[in-house]
């Protein structure tokens, strides 16, 4: 990319009619657009059309509102939904964390190296353990400790540090507490959280200790949008490791914390990307 060219990424939701692609394009070609990468879904028995489409643009001349009133005529025929994004504008995270801090290193790690797609603005817990290696990275750290009594208050103060930075996303790497139905309605589609199992298998508390008693012979982990349902959100990323016969529970927990990372990891990576679209309980996902 260029300084005279801004690169964009449009994300679509349309009725599985022909034409959709031929008109997104026939707009694209009005404003002079290169497209750079483009992915398109439409699944079987649904009348729905999932579309991602990558473009570069020349940045003087080109009229946002032009485009975007080209796609609002699209939507009498094709029932379009769609958004906008500037390719070079990170989101902006707030990572949740309580005592395990494995994701929270790994993720501020990233960061740091300028390998995230996003910008990391602060960081909540209801335990005070991981403000050290929090401010170490130059970051805010807000301890914000909860009982079954404060939980309405101390979930609002969550949501005030999000507006404070603006965040965009809350990430909830692991965070040993269940949100409320209210504060799950609030960040629809803008919570993620890392489950360390592979779900639907082995939900709510101590996965890697039921899998275990169950000799399980494969461990994972599973990334996915946060609902009031506990460990029933859209998934958007899972990944394994095999165990043996001979490891303890405590062996389970250690492996299954590497691959917790890099699931999460990618997880943030792609909606922070707009690579995830919702597709009622399940995701669909442009690589």
């Amino acid at each position: 990319m260029t300084l005279e060219t801004q690169s964009y990424v449009l994300t679509a939701i349309t009725r599985d009619i022909p034409g959709v692609i031929a008109n997104v394009a026939g707009l694209l070609l009005d404003i002079n657009a290169t497209v750079t990468e483009a992915a398109q879904f439409g699944e079987d028995g649904s009348d729905r059309f999932y579309l991602r489409m990558a473009f570069d643009v020349d940045a003087e001349s080109y009229l946002e509102s032009e485009f975007e009133e080209g796609l609002t005529l699209l939507k009498p025929h094709f029932d379009i939904e769609w958004s906008i994004h500037k390719a070079h504008e990170k989101p902006r995270i707030v990572l949740a964390v309580s005592k395990f801090g494995h994701c929270l290193n790994d993720l501020l790690y990233r960061w740091e190296a300028g390998t995230l797609s996003a910008d990391i603005v602060a960081v909540v817990s209801n335990h005070d353990d991981m403000r050290r290696k929090t401010e170490s990275y130059g970051l805010p750290y807000y301890h914000l400790p909860v009982t079954p009594e404060t939980k309405p208050e101390q979930e609002q103060k969550i949501l005030d540090v999000m507006d404070e930075h603006r965040a965009d996303l809350l990430v909830l790497a692991r965070y040993m507490r269940i949100l409320s139905e209210d504060l799950c309605s609030a960040l629809q589609g803008r919570a993620i959280n890392i489950h360390h199992s592979f779900l639907p298998s082995f939900k709510g508390a101590k996965p890697y200790h039921q899998a275990f008693e169950r000799g399980v012979k494969i461990i994972g982990a599973t990334a996915h949008y946060v609902t009031s349902d506990l460990d029933e959100g859209p998934i958007i990323e899972q990944d394994v490791q095999r165990v043996e016969h001979f490891h303890r529970a405590e062996e389970l927990v250690r492996r299954g914390s590497d691959v917790e990372c890099h699931v999460l990891a990618r997880a943030v990576n792609w909606h922070c990307e707009n690579r995830v679209m919702l597709n009622g309980h399940k995701t669909v996902i442009f690589k």
